[in-house]
């Protein structure tokens, strides 16, 4: 469950109006190369209110389908969060974590 927690603290850091990928979240959180299981880690948190729409692909895209990656969006965009088309600019809204 340490690697869990790890992963939720990371979460918790990213601001409203950012991102950050799972392999960012997966690094920052001191478990690089982990990226796959940090969707593991949202997933069984959803009990614990984190702002797991702001994790999302490298490539900017979101990566749940269905009713869940349109929540995901519609979520990131009431936070403030530009789409162009169906991926964000990470470049303007990606949260650097300090090291």
């Amino acid at each position: 469950m340490a690697y869990f927690e790890d992963i939720w603290r990371t979460v918790r850091q990213i601001p409203k109006g950012k991102v950050a990928s799972y392999g960012a979240v997966a690094r920052a959180a001191g478990h690089p190369g982990t990226a796959r299981q940090v969707a593991w880690a949202l997933r069984s948190a959803e009990a614990r209110r984190l702002p797991w729409q702001r994790v999302i692909g490298s490539g900017g895209k979101i990566l749940l389908s269905g009713v869940d990656g349109l929540h995901q969006r519609t979520l990131l965009e009431l936070e403030g969060i530009p789409f162009r088309s169906s991926r964000i600019d990470i470049s303007r809204c990606e949260f650097q974590f300090k090291k």
